[in-house]
């Protein structure tokens, strides 16, 4: 058992999608797996263990932002073996040509500075998707019929950002979207040799300030939820 996660041994399977939000856990869990039971509630963080067309899934939280999402990525690798982890969560568009309820494949991930920076000291280290799951995530979303994006992101450490002109630098050069925890999943997932993929719903967008209303949601972000599996395991 480690810290921050009350699983016992055995409970985590070794695919694992992270939503931000433990209720967002909760929902696909019990929307998308088969059996699910809940395996983690340390700090309210919640965890969901069952099963994918017979494949053992667990979707656990992992809070907002990069230090947080470092603990649970780092102890559900070091203590349970996890050797997949998706993050789906939502994210902003930067792009013109990126839509409201659009799906973003993260190929990379751009930030200031992740939990991870310490190890690298004066090297800009690139985090960058697992390319497996990569193709194999283009595919499901080929086939499902869902508008998709792949590309660079951008992981920010602020959610409030007042930087304006970083914003404008990071559209010019073509960054799809922003979020706050793909970077430090990608980093970690390197340091540790497992794979790692985010796949993100467009929830608003940062040019003309559109906004996925909140009853749209659930319909939205599932469509991420089976190309993370599809991704993983299909």
């Amino acid at each position: 058992m480690s810290f921050h996660i009350g699983a016992k041994p055995g409970e985590i399977a070794e695919t694992v999608l992270m939503p931000g939000d433990p209720y967002r856990a909760r929902w696909a869990a019990e929307t998308f797996l088969k059996h699910a039971t809940c395996v983690n509630q340390v700090r309210g963080m919640l965890g969901f263990t069952g099963t994918w067309k017979s494949h053992p899934v667990t979707i656990h939280g992992s809070g907002m932002g990069m230090p947080s999402l470092s603990i649970y990525a780092n102890e559900l690798i070091r203590d349970y073996g996890a050797k997949t982890l998706i993050r789906i969560g939502s994210a902003g568009a930067m792009q013109e040509a990126v839509k409201v309820r659009d799906v973003v494949i993260a190929m990379t991930s751009s930030t200031l500075a992740t939990p991870s920076r310490g190890f690298f000291r004066e090297m800009n280290f690139a985090p960058c998707a697992d390319y497996g799951l990569l193709e194999r995530a283009v595919a499901a979303a080929r086939t499902r019929g869902i508008r998709f994006h792949v590309g660079g992101i951008h992981s920010s450490d602020v959610f409030y950002d007042e930087r304006p002109d970083l914003m404008e630098a990071l559209k010019r050069h073509g960054v799809l979207a922003v979020e706050m925890e793909a970077a430090e999943l990608y980093a970690v997932a390197a340091r540790h040799g497992v794979r790692a993929l985010a796949v993100l719903t467009i929830s608003d967008h940062l040019l003309t300030h559109e906004a996925l209303p909140a009853e749209d949601r659930e319909r939205s972000f599932g469509d991420m939820v089976e190309i993370a599996l599809e991704a993983a395991l299909g």
